[in-house]
């Protein structure tokens, strides 16, 4: 941004953005000396398993919530408009999916990492191979996210970049550190209220001043930012309704079903029940947090549409409209552009300690202590200290790299994303380098012709030619909502047909209670006698007494193993460990 354009903070601005940090610092000093004090990797690692719905669900939002989407997109909707909200459509499977299939498999497991389900299903080497992926994305992602809104508060303020990186990931660092994920969970809630009130704050000055409701809306509908229903199957499309409505739910369940930030929160619930609660509990608050995003970006469009801010701007970066906007908006007003920088660094906050806690939990479970199984509870509890800063200072190096990047922070974290297979990491940078060799600067004002979005911009750059890709840069341009779904069916394609070759795996080698019974639930209307035809009523794991007991029977349907049935017993649920295959009984924290 041009100096003489830049906005600077107050006082009051810098005391609110001082609160946050501080409410956070103060959040993990006080767990970190009350209940256990952390003195267990069972505190300090899953919570003791002890935490209530409400709580986990709001921890679910933030996390989920990054600096990257607040920025991202509302820049998104006001430079193609609308059509992103429909990925609102997934959220319904995305969530309901993970809920009644991954967490009764994953609870009643009594896991810490989401990876030794693999070892339980497969093996080790799957295992492994599932936890350095996860490792690698998500050190890429941690990146983004510490240096998105360090950038917001260096353009808008003229704060030091570095300054605003060291504050960001040390003060997440410290608070993860002692405070463990009892710390993360609750300022993830403090930090999701700020999310939404920053937002909401700028959302109503910027339909105040732009001329009220009404006035917004004539400028977004003679604008053609209100997008209709796309049904366009063509897979390479940016955003249609099957990119975001049918793409967006594997994207949702790679977050919310298998994602082992998300994971450990189901796990650190009390009970499987409110594991259950959690996840229905962030359905609505998810689609508050799109709507606000949204919105905005069509405030920003009613405010500035027909405009040129390049000069105010100085980047290239779309993203940086969003910073000028509030700043814009908000001037005049003390303590409200504070507060949506506090916006924006409680959703970095609370997206990297859920990243620093989940890599120092599957670092400790999937990679040391299967090595070191006589390893005592005081050194592990200082090992998993250790790697949670050690991470957290990685992270900064990581913020460095992403510096030189210098692209989109939405499309930098879809790259880091899609890294994490080899297949999803080919096409990924394929799609960058391909995209980056063919875009051209968009004149906003050309979006104010009565025509759809791509018709405005081919209008707008009339002496460029914009061939339709073909080939492999027609593989390149899949939409990047498609990544999640495009690397699930690769994985299951390719292990069915190595399985047909290699042969079945065989009854007596299937871990109890590693699979959901899909077809036994989804029949359910059909009497008993025909489902055991259709080989489709295997029960899945269910709670077991308290008191110590030989390994369950089993029964047999389908070539696959699981417990028979109990009556389930408050507070207690049977855990099968990669290590050993024989059951034992853990005690769940009183509530």
């Amino acid at each position: 941004m041009d100096p003489s354009h830049q906005k600077h903070f107050t006082v009051v601005d810098y005391v609110i953005f001082g609160v946050l940090l501080a409410v956070s610092v103060g959040i993990g000093l006080y767990h970190a000396l009350s209940g256990g004090r952390q003195r267990t990797t069972q505190e300090f690692l899953m919570a003791d398993r002890s935490m209530s719905c409400l709580p986990v669900s709001l921890s679910l939002i933030a996390s989920f919530q990054s600096a990257v989407a607040i920025i991202g997109v509302p820049a998104e909707v006001y430079t193609h408009g609308t059509q992103y909200w429909f990925i609102g459509c997934a959220y319904i499977l995305g969530l309901l999916i993970p809920a009644h299939v991954f967490i009764p498999v994953l609870y009643r497991l009594r896991l810490s990492s989401a990876y030794q389900y693999l070892e339980l299903r497969f093996s080790k080497a799957v295992r492994i191979c599932g936890t350095l992926t996860f490792i690698f994305q998500m050190v890429i992602y941690m990146g983004v996210c510490v240096y998105t809104p360090a950038f917001a508060l260096n353009t808008v303020t003229g704060f030091e970049l570095w300054g605003a990186v060291l504050a960001t990931g040390l003060v997440c660092t410290l608070y993860t550190t002692v405070g463990g994920l009892k710390a993360v969970i609750w300022t993830d809630v403090f930090q999701t209220l700020v999310m939404f009130a920053g937002q909401l704050a700028v959302i109503v000055v910027g339909v105040q001043q732009t001329g009220g409701v009404s006035e917004v809306w004539r400028k977004v509908w003679e604008g053609n930012r209100i997008s209709g229903l796309d049904l366009n199957p063509d897979p390479t499309e940016r955003h249609t309704f099957w990119t975001l409505g049918v793409g967006g739910v594997f994207l949702m369940l790679s977050l919310y079903g298998v994602n082992q930030a998300q994971v450990q929160r189901y796990l650190s619930s009390r009970t499987e029940r409110e594991a259950v609660r959690s996840c229905y509990m962030v359905f609505p608050s998810l689609q508050l947090a799109l709507a606000l995003s949204c919105v905005m970006g069509l405030v920003m469009f009613a405010r500035y549409c027909g405009e040129d801010h390049s000069d105010k701007l100085g980047t290239s970066s779309r993203d940086a409209i969003v910073l000028y906007f509030v700043m814009d908006m908000l001037q005049g007003l003390p303590g409200l552009p504070g507060l949506f920088i506090a916006c924006l660094f409680s959703a970095a906050l609370s997206t990297i300690s859920s990243a620093f806690n989940s890599l120092a939990t599957v670092t400790m479970e999937d990679l040391i202590k299967p090595h070191f199984p006589a390893m005592t509870e005081a050194r592990a509890m200082l090992l998993s200290k250790a790697l949670a800063m050690s991470y957290g200072l990685l992270c900064l190096a990581m913020a460095y790299l992403t510096h030189l990047m210098g692209n989109s922070v939405l499309q930098g974290a879809v790259a880091g994303l899609g890294a994490g297979l080899a297949v999803a990491f080919w096409v990924s940078i394929g799609s960058i380098v391909t995209r980056s060799s063919s875009t051209l600067p968009v004149d906003c004002r050309a979006i104010l012709l009565p025509d759809n979005t791509t018709a405005a911009i081919q209008t707008a750059l009339s002496n460029a030619t914009l061939s339709r890709p073909s080939g492999l840069k027609r593989f390149y341009s899949l939409s990047y909502m498609w990544y999640s779904a495009f690397n699930c069916f690769t994985v299951i394609l390719i292990g069915l047909i190595i399985s047909f070759l290699t042969g079945p795996m065989k009854e007596e080698d299937v871990t109890p209670g590693t699979i959901y019974p899909v077809f036994g639930k989804l029949l359910c209307f059909l009497p008993e006698h025909l489902k055991k035809k259709l080989c489709c009523v295997t029960p899945l794991g269910e709670t077991l007494s308290a008191q110590p007991r030989q390994p369950p029977q089993h029964k047999e349907s389908n070539g696959l193993a699981f417990p028979q049935e109990d009556g389930p017993s408050q507070g207690e649920t049977e855990s099968f460990l990669p290590d050993a295959h024989t059951p034992f009984v853990e005690h769940e924290t009183a509530v």
